[in-house]
């Protein structure tokens, strides 16, 4: 292995426009209507298809990301730096990383997919490069696709691991969300949800919120999509021991549309999510209780059969310190960002 690719100050693009004329954002105890999307990165490396995924913020308020294509070709994980505006490789091959969070100790850790990646939940030493992997099976059976994971106090990870590309075959029997446990061990903590992808955490740590985002098929691009199912948010409630304790609720449901990807909170314990409709693309802010209170256009409306959409989200992240109430977006296989009047969530870091 290289001794890493954080070190290369390889830019590979920080066209800063601005992004082309979504509609206004709504909510302005959440957003000013006035607020534009600014864009940070666009792929130019020489990879085909898929998208930017999984941004996170370190504890130094750089934001990391996933660039993730199809097939053979090698997902990365990219750094963006605030200070600098600058994008460079972290890891050249991220095993077709996804979802990715800092723990409360300033590592690394990701979601690593199917189609020629992972399938494990990893963790990285960021000032090293040295990868670790923390799960790759639940009971002796290999993860479908680790989508997106959430740390809580304790440092558990939650997350989720559904199945959307490649030709790998499926071993366990649910599509469910896991918890990994600082000493490893695996517990399934629900299958009660069609397709897991976005996870989430309240601040106080008693409510998992989930996005069942079922698009009909395990392997996009070579088994056609028969019939979507479920496209709607969850909130299961956690007891002391961090496992669903009661019925689950069902905070949103997109219905026909494209529902949510990934997910973040804020300070108040509003949720953040990245809604794939094409009737509606963007970053719809719902409270507790399910109410909306705020969205966030990424692109305009568009015809259900487009080819290729533009505009459409992935997931969100907040920063921290001077830009604590700056959400960063991955749209397309690009990153953008925006200024909020919300200042975003975030665990205390371990002493």
């Amino acid at each position: 292995m290289r001794h890493w690719v954080c070190c290369l100050a390889v830019v590979l693009s920080a066209n800063l426009s601005v992004f082309a004329a979504p509609p206004k954002p709504t909510g302005e105890a959440i957003v000013s209507p006035d607020a534009k999307l600014e864009l940070l990165f666009t792929r130019s490396a020489k990879i085909k298809g898929g998208l930017t995924e999984g941004p996170t913020v370190a504890p130094d308020g750089s934001i990391y990301f996933s660039d993730i294509p199809f097939g053979e070709d090698k997902g990365m994980i990219l750094r963006f730096d605030p200070k600098t505006k600058k994008t460079t490789v972290f890891k050249e091959d991220s095993m077709k990383s996804n979802g990715l969070k800092f723990d409360a100790q300033g590592r690394l850790c990701a979601c690593e997919g199917s189609d020629f990646g992972g399938q494990a939940v990893v963790r990285y030493d960021i000032k090293t490069g040295v990868r670790t992997v923390l799960a790759d099976k639940f009971e002796g059976k290999k993860f479908n696709a680790p989508n997106d994971l959430v740390i809580d106090r304790e440092g558990r990870i939650y997350f989720s691991d559904p199945k959307y590309l490649g030709t790998e075959k499926r071993e366990l029997e649910h599509r469910a969300v896991y918890r990994v446990d600082p000493d490893g061990k695996v517990i399934e903590i629900t299958h009660e949800v069609e397709k897991p992808n976005g996870v989430a955490l309240s601040p106080d740590g008693k409510t998992l919120y989930m996005a069942d985002h079922n698009n009909g098929t395990d392997r996009i691009g070579i088994e056609p999509v028969t019939k979507k199912g479920a496209m709607k948010v969850y909130a299961f409630p956690l007891g002391a021991d961090g496992k669903v304790s009661g019925p689950r609720k069902t905070l949103y449901d997109f219905g026909t549309q494209n529902g949510c990807d990934g997910m973040t909170i804020d300070s108040q314990g509003n949720i953040y999510l990245t809604s794939r409709g094409l009737k509606r693309p963007g970053v719809l802010v719902i409270n507790p209780e399910g109410k909306e209170v705020a969205f966030i256009p990424t692109g305009e409306t568009q015809p259900d059969d487009t080819a290729e959409p533009v505009g459409v989200p992935s997931n969100v992240t907040f920063g921290i310190g001077d830009e604590s109430k700056t959400l960063y977006i991955t749209v397309d296989k690009s990153l953008y960002r925006i200024g909020l009047k919300a200042e975003g969530f975030r665990l205390p870091a371990a002493k």
